[in-house]
């Protein structure tokens, strides 16, 4: 568990770096080749099938963003380094930790989408378990349709079906036996879904940076949690123009303070790239830069807390070469 001192420490010199690798770049500050295979690698979990779900033609949640992600990790060799995790066979079985019956039946019924969103949790699934066994050390999740915005209406909301990063934080507890899960999200849009999941869970810490004035209009800084769960819900409202520093010291005010008390034993992403500046959706000034930060700072905070297990998962990023660039900051920074 961190001490002030620790924390201290640790904001000083996460900062210290950010401003040196502003001026160098993310790209200069790349991972070296991995010199222990295994349990120091990155897990990396996508499947074709994820470019069958189309909501309308021409609309921003599109397949071409995972096509971008996958042709700039190619350009970058960086799917030389990274370790392929299938999607789990039975995401079925685990959904209804989050999911009523009523709306896994309406979404079934969606023709295609169903099943690809039922596939989208089976990939999260997948990567926590790969990161729970050791197999890899941490992991991304190239998966779509994203979740965070998803309830129990038995719609789609926010281009949402099911609550993928929800249903992976109770599969870390019920199956995995990881008390206390940590959950960072860092899309320009508030995750509803997610924090409604947990509002009242002393378990979950839900820490989001988001623009409360955009969809879905939620995320009030006033909204900490209840009952049992007070405090350990953590709404950081930032405006347009919001840049790297802006965004990191968020992360020092907000989130550091309260890992002195909250020690997770694991920590999910929910990786939000329409935060990424001239993202058509959002109105933030995230360069590729801030995203290998907070990736570095994420990692930081897991390996302080829980053996450097973090398992982060795709949710917006509508610019398709900007997503795809961020993508390989944060991968870059993962496998750093």
């Amino acid at each position: 568990m961190m001490t002030l001192l620790d924390r201290r420490y640790f904001t000083k010199r996460l900062f210290g770096t950010f401003l040196a690798g502003a001026a160098a770049g993310w790209s200069e500050l790349s991972a070296k080749p991995d010199t222990n295979p295994g349990t120091s690698s990155t897990g990396f979990v996508y499947h074709s099938r994820y470019l069958d779900h189309i909501i309308y033609k021409q609309h921003p949640e599109s397949p071409q963003r995972l096509i971008a992600i996958v042709q700039a990790m190619k350009k970058r060799k960086l799917d030389k380094e990274v370790t392929a995790l299938p999607p789990i066979k039975n995401p079925e079985d685990y959904i209804p930790f989050i999911h009523t019956q009523e709306h896994r039946e309406k979404i079934d019924t969606i023709p295609v989408t169903g099943a690809v969103a039922k596939l989208a949790v089976a990939g999260a699934l997948s990567a926590v378990k790969a990161v729970d066994e050791g197999a890899v050390k941490n992991a991304f999740c190239a998966i779509r349709p994203p979740g965070h915005h998803a309830g129990n209406t038995g719609r789609m909301e926010g281009f949402c079906y099911y609550n993928n990063v929800a249903i992976a934080a109770r599969y870390a507890q019920k199956v995995l036996n990881h008390k206390k899960i940590l959950i960072i999200d860092w899309d320009y849009h508030h995750g509803n879904g997610t924090e409604t999941a947990f509002y009242d869970d002393p378990d979950v810490l839900f820490f989001s940076t988001h623009d409360k004035r955009a969809y879905p209009g939620a995320g009030s800084p006033k909204r900490k949690g209840a009952g049992p769960g007070t405090g350990y819900t953590i709404n950081v409202h930032l405006g347009c123009g919001t840049t790297d520093r802006e965004m990191i010291k968020a992360w020092e005010t907000a989130l550091l303070p309260k890992l002195e008390t909250f020690s997770p034993d694991f920590v999910l992403i929910s990786a939000g790239f329409d935060s990424r500046k001239d993202d058509p959706l959002g109105c933030f000034a995230i360069t590729d830069t801030g995203f290998f930060r907070m990736t570095r700072m994420a990692k930081q905070i897991a390996e302080d807390h829980c053996n450097g297990r973090l398992v982060s998962l795709l949710e917006g990023g509508y610019n398709t070469n900007g997503l795809a660039r961020a993508v390989c900051a944060h991968l870059e920074a993962l496998r750093e």
